[in-house]
């Protein structure tokens, strides 16, 4: 493939969700862009539309790894009881109000489809217009983890549950797609499911792949880095190891399609 020939076109971008895992796509972001390949729109599900809604709005790579070193992510004084989730979600809206100057997709340099799931009705939902941070603490509050985020008048949670990799809002609006993936799956030895944790963990991995997989071959371009496996959710150079892991997956992978 000519480098050229897919400046010409319109680019897509759609980032799954996949947690710690999914600091891999700033990774991602990052090879592209040194190959001058800038996506016109981005479509992103919890992890994914975090990163997607601060690339666009112009923030460097760079500048993305730091908000998520700066977000705690289980903050102690956020713990809630008597609540559908361990944590409160809502008091994270201040942290997110510090990256965007305005709470609306308005203020976005490039256009932007996030996608939250509808819990009373259990479907998914895409917003792309309005306020911008309801939406984005909506599509990342996973179950049972963080409580449900209410946007007029519904109950909105991880966009994941439903679609793990938002493909559909792309669809006839763009000439190219490439994906980024993150949830990866793979087999898994008896043994590790000992606990009750380990085993819902597994599900939970195993349904939203299962929503995401027919759709991976309806991508151009698809970047689905190894290794994030190993990263832990409390690992404290988590955000780093993903980071590193997606910039060198999508470098070899550009190398080996693009004439450069």
């Amino acid at each position: 493939m000519k480098l050229q020939v897919l400046k010409e076109k319109t680019i897509g971008l759609v980032l799954s969700g996949g947690g710690l895992k999914g600091m891999a796509h700033i990774g991602i972001i990052k090879a592209l862009n040194e190959r001058d390949i800038y996506p016109d729109i981005i479509s992103g599900v919890s992890a994914g539309a975090i990163v997607g809604a601060l690339y666009a709005n112009g923030t460097s790579p760079l500048n993305m790894l730091d908000f998520f070193k700066e977000t705690p992510l289980f903050k102690y004084n956020f713990f809630t009881i008597n609540t559908p989730g361990l944590f409160d979600t809502e008091k994270y809206y201040l942290f997110f109000s510090k990256y965007f100057g305005k709470d609306s997709f308005d203020i976005l340099e490039k256009e932007l489809f996030i996608t939250a799931t509808d819990l009373q009705s259990g479907v998914p939902k895409v917003f792309s217009s309005g306020e911008l941070i309801w939406p984005l603490l909506a599509s990342a509050a996973l179950p049972p983890v963080f409580n449900p985020v209410t946007i007029d008048g519904r109950l909105y949670a991880d966009g994941g549950i439903m679609n793990n990799y938002p493909l559909e809002p792309l669809t006839n609006k763009v000439d190219y797609i490439i994906g980024c993936y993150t949830s990866g799956m793979k087999e898994m030895a008896k043994t590790v499911l000992k606990s009750p944790l380990q085993l819902a963990n597994r599900v939970n991995r195993l349904m939203l792949h299962a929503n995401s997989r027919e759709k991976l071959c309806a991508t151009d371009i698809l970047f689905q880095p190894k290794d994030l496996e190993y990263i832990k959710v409390l690992d404290e150079k988590g955000i780093d190891k993903a980071y590193m892991i997606g910039y060198d997956h999508a470098a070899r992978h550009l190398d080996n399609l693009l004439d450069i």
